[in-house]
């Protein structure tokens, strides 16, 4: 049996670092969750302000692979539809600050 590496939040958090920063994007949250009996991390970002803002999902199976990064709007993913909401928790709070 071959031996398998699993991907630790740390080495997740540095992909998804690079990668944001490649493209000016946000990191809203992450997560580790079991997705159709598969462990992943999942991170959901923003990318430009105001009107041009779009909010990103980043996957990443926990057995390793490919990142997959993917607009929230189209993805089939159960954490996508939470990215919007918090990014406006977000701007309340900033707000009110």
């Amino acid at each position: 049996m071959p031996d398998t590496k699993t991907v630790s939040e740390d080495e997740f958090v540095e992909v998804v670092g690079g990668a944001l920063e490649a493209v000016g994007g946000t990191l809203l949250f992450k997560m580790r969750v079991e997705n159709e009996g598969e462990g992943q991390h999942v991170a959901a970002a923003s990318v430009g302000d105001g009107g041009n803002r779009q909010f990103l999902l980043l996957t990443l199976p926990t057995g390793g692979g490919h990142l997959k990064v993917e607009t929230a709007s189209r993805s089939s993913n159960p954490v996508a539809g939470i990215a919007a909401a918090y990014a406006g928790l977000m701007d309340a709070f900033k707000a009110a600050a």
